[in-house]
């Protein structure tokens, strides 16, 4: 089934329920070791899934859920199984769409809901999106298009301090405030003797449009633009490459195709997936991405154009 988030549209299925959870794997050609978040109602649910829930990580769900944060914890034996890729840990989410918190509730279980696409795939942000993706056999709940268009942020909570495995909306210095720790680095995490957990999303290479994509800075971008010549003889013909870019540039051939991204990193992320599925269906065969600021809000957008482009 589809299911409506704030952040993607989802893949659900029973979370404690393995043979469904198994079809999920099937439908997206995903690893089976590569674990699902699983879906709750709310905080109290969460204890259904968690053997133990540090306190930052209680302040961390009463700071932002519902919405777009995933955490890390210790799985309970015997739950979420086959949704945790059979490892240690589960990741919890309490979503903040209206119809999946009317779902979750009606429902009172979890649902494993990874994003509804094929493994590596971009993201769907409408419930058309996940049609196109699975076929008209899908149920799709349709909630209309996705407020926040890029998956939650994921924080392992299993060290004794958040560490971010996967940037979003939330942002580290959120993230701090709302629990008073400092967030690790990832690099920090890898030095410690223990591995990481595996986390969705987590990659090089995901997120990716059928088009290749390149990340270019302004200058780049502009050089690259300016080579192009101008062919009047085929100006008929749809255009190959796609320029996403904020600046704003001459596009002297029929051969390319513009479109601004807009400068705030929150509308960038809403229509980043849907932006990159429009370019698909017009054929594109390359996109030229400018480079996004090196800003902290900007670390969900950048995360996901870079394993876009691996």
């Amino acid at each position: 089934m589809g299911l409506p988030t704030e952040t993607v549209y989802g893949l659900a299925a029973d979370a404690d329920n393995d043979a469904a959870v198994e079809q999920i794997f099937a439908a997206k050609g995903r690893p089976a070791d590569h674990p699902l978040i699983v879906h709750v109602a709310s905080a109290e649910t969460a204890h259904h899934y968690a053997a133990s829930i540090p306190v930052f990580a209680s302040k961390l769900m009463a700071s932002f859920w519902p919405g777009p944060l995933t955490l890390i914890l210790p799985r309970k034996p015997g739950v979420a199984t086959a949704a945790a890729g059979g490892n240690a840990t589960v990741g919890l989410r309490c979503p903040a769409h209206p119809v999946a918190q009317a779902l979750l509730k009606a429902l009172n279980w979890g649902l494993a809901a990874p994003s509804a696409n094929l493994f590596g795939r971009v993201s769907p942000t409408t419930a058309q999106h996940v049609q196109e993706e699975f076929g008209d056999d899908m149920l799709v709940l349709d909630g209309g298009p996705c407020r926040v268009g890029i998956e939650s942020t994921i924080v392992d909570c299993t060290r004794g301090a958040p560490v971010v495995l996967r940037p979003g909306a939330i942002t580290p210095a959120a993230i701090e405030a709302a629990c008073g720790l400092k967030v690790l680095s990832k690099e920090a995490l890898s030095m410690n003797v223990t591995p990481a957990p595996k986390a969705s999303g987590t990659l090089e290479s995901h997120y990716a449009p059928r088009a290749r994509v390149r990340l270019m800075s302004a200058q780049e971008l502009q050089t690259a633009l300016k080579l192009m010549r101008t062919d009047t003889h085929q100006t008929n013909e749809n255009p190959k490459i796609a320029a996403y870019a904020r600046g704003v540039f001459a596009i002297r051939t029929p051969h390319v195709l513009y479109r601004r991204m807009p400068a705030d990193a929150s509308a960038t992320a809403q229509e980043l997936f849907a932006t990159f599925r429009a370019f698909d269906a017009q054929g594109i065969q390359l996109i030229w991405v400018e480079r996004v600021p090196d800003a902290p809000e900007w670390d969900g957008v950048r995360d996901r154009l870079q394993r876009a482009a691996h």
